[in-house]
């Protein structure tokens, strides 16, 4: 359980229990900056799961950006994405669960958005691939990109949405920040995993703990048996759900001093690092 702050121990496993289950954020967790999977990181995954301990990717990215991911999803082949919204099969490219806003609490809600921030523009994550508006600022446009669909925000149709994007470009990000979650109150769920300024939001009850829980509560598995690894505010309810929260030595400074233990940073293989030092107590 995420501590209120304090001294931490960095890297420290010696007086913990052994998890059953690893969850770990990807980008500027495990990943390194430039996106990449070291192989020492990789190794260390891996060795985890053959030790027995479970593994599981907990992430913002929709289930498109994981098909590079396979040997990094674990012998499941599953991962939670889009910020809990999706349970996702990587190998076989089929969403398996699906979190998401009713029809008429998203269209409310961009319509209200519209009123607030005229420049706002809209993306959604769906289970059958996302949709981008004409004029979303998209930076990712060209990934992904057979499988979107373009238009207007008519064209999302009657097709739920897991994961809405908004933008505005021209309005500072804490600013905009403040604004959507004044507009959409109860009605969603406000994430912030550092992406080019974007707000994303979810169904209510929609986090990346959530998601966790039930993966873990799948398996037999308590929270306080779960070791859980971010770096940005959006990683903050799972790691508060875990019973430890680790924090990266990169990550966003609330989360840094929220978590209970930390590691060293992204670009250092701080997951590795942990996982090294509990697979060699052997216990």
């Amino acid at each position: 359980m995420v501590s209120a702050g304090g001294p931490k121990r960095p890297g420290s496993t010696g007086d913990l229990d052994r998890p059953r289950l690893v969850a770990s954020d990807l980008d500027g967790t495990l990943l390194r900056t430039d996106g990449s999977l070291s192989g020492r990181t990789a190794a260390a995954w891996s060795a985890a799961a053959d030790a027995g301990i479970e593994t599981v990717i907990v992430t913002a990215r929709p289930p498109r950006w994981l098909h590079d991911l396979e040997r990094v999803v674990g012998r499941r082949g599953t991962a939670i994405c889009g910020n809990g919204a999706f349970v996702y099969e990587v190998a076989t490219r089929q969403v398996v669960e699906a979190h998401c806003f009713e029809r008429s609490v998203v269209d409310d809600i961009v319509a209200d958005l519209r009123r607030a921030v005229p420049s706002i523009a809209f993306a959604a994550e769906r289970a059958s691939g996302p949709f981008v508006a004409d004029d979303y600022p998209d930076p990712h446009r060209d990934r992904g990109a057979d499988r979107a669909v373009h238009g207007s925000w008519r064209d999302v149709a009657a097709e739920p949405v897991g994961k809405l994007l908004a933008l505005a470009p021209h309005l500072p990000l804490e600013e905009f920040l403040a604004v959507v979650e004044d507009v959409v109150g109860d009605r969603g769920h406000l994430h912030f995993s550092g992406a080019h300024g974007l707000a994303e939001l979810n169904a209510p009850g929609v986090t990346k703990a959530a998601g966790l829980e039930r993966w873990a509560t799948g398996l037999g598995i308590e929270a306080g048996e779960v070791w859980a690894f971010g770096d940005m505010p959006n990683d903050l309810p799972m790691l508060e759900w875990a019973g430890v929260g680790w924090a990266v030595a990169n990550g966003h400074e609330q989360v840094r001093r929220a978590a209970d233990r930390e590691c060293p940073a992204n670009d250092d293989d701080g997951v590795a690092h942990v996982l090294e030092a509990v697979l060699a107590q052997k216990v």
